[in-house]
């Protein structure tokens, strides 16, 4: 080996160098910056399943928001038909006691009427028996005592209650 230029103590000696640098290489460096690679991979591994987590939990969040917001809208439209139901109703109401009242007061003004065209009817009568007593009276030209006056007057009522009313 002398030929080709290579001195065996100074081969062991290189490798023996080479396999102590190699251990203390090893050990000190290889090691260390292997575990702190494997720690941050295995950090990122766990960000990246908490970042899937949240993304999982965020579209939950969002399916349930939706759900409410549906149910939210539902509610709101239901409460809107309840109202515009109870307002329907509440003007049928209304509408219904208005025609009461109207009704109420159509009778009370035809029964008003009624009366004020019977005591007119009442009221022409007797000025028609007053009239007829004093031309009657007139006519025979002496006045009738009181026996006179009411026989007068019950035949002029029966007369007058013959002609028809309109």
């Amino acid at each position: 080996m002398d030929a080709l230029g290579i001195n065996l103590s100074g081969l062991i000696t290189q490798v023996v160098s080479f396999v102590v640098l190699f251990f203390v290489l090893y050990r000190l460096l290889y090691k260390p910056v292997l575990g702190a690679l494997d720690r941050r991979s295995n950090r990122i591994k766990e960000s990246l399943e908490a970042a899937e987590k949240a993304r999982q939990e965020s579209d939950h969040a969002q399916e349930v928001m939706k759900q409410q917001m549906n149910t939210a809208r539902a509610e709101g439209q239901q409460l809107i038909a309840q109202a515009r139901e109870v307002a329907d109703r509440f003007r049928e109401e209304e509408l219904t006691k208005a025609r009461k009242e109207i009704e109420i007061e159509k009778s009370k003004a035809q029964a008003n009427i009624q009366r004020e065209r019977e005591a007119a009817i009442e009221d022409l009568r007797r000025e028609f028996a007053g009239l007829a007593v004093s031309t009657a009276g007139r006519i025979i030209e002496r006045e009738l005592d009181d026996a006179g006056h009411r026989d007068l007057i019950e035949k002029v009522l029966a007369e007058s209650s013959e002609i028809p009313r309109s």
